[in-house]
């Protein structure tokens, strides 16, 4: 059977998650931590990196997908939990896993000093932000006039 790092799976959204690795015991520090994650791969080397000069002993062992994917990978693997920890992930996945009783709560240092709209409201929070995306819808005005396009009046 599979240790996991807070006895549940345990999950944040941010920076938190690195910080929450370190809780990992004597017992547990053997070799491998799985990470599920929807980071941009490129970013996940810096934070390895990161992680790795605190503890060198520990292999990282990443899951990189989309948010939908891991999200659904999660909920299939609820009764058998693989992932050790899940970062980098929407927070809107990361309330569904809450709400499933999935997620454990952690604390990172410094959490009180974030915007409360980046951090899960419950004491202590299950999840904590690290980034936010704003999607837009734009209109290219020089192709549209190249073009002989409207300029769109409504979705």
């Amino acid at each position: 059977m599979k240790t996991h790092l807070f006895g549940k799976l345990a999950v944040s959204a941010g920076i938190a998650a690195i910080a929450g690795m370190t809780m990992i015991t004597a017992a547990q520090a053997a070799s491998e931590l799985t990470v599920y994650t929807a980071v941009e791969a490129e970013d996940l080397k810096k934070y390895a990196a990161a992680f790795n000069a605190v503890h060198p002993d520990i292999e990282i062992k990443w899951v990189r997908d989309s948010t939908g994917i891991v999200t659904a990978k999660l909920l299939a693997e609820k009764k058998n939990p693989v992932a050790d920890v899940v970062w980098g992930l929407a927070a809107t996945s990361l309330m569904l896993l809450k709400e499933e009783g999935m997620t454990e709560p952690y604390a990172p240092k410094g959490v009180e000093l974030l915007d409360k709209k980046f951090v899960d409201s419950a004491t202590p929070p299950h999840w904590t932000g690290m980034d936010a995306w704003i999607a837009s819808v734009c209109f290219n005005t020089v192709e549209a006039g190249n073009k002989n396009l409207p300029v769109p009046t409504s979705w």
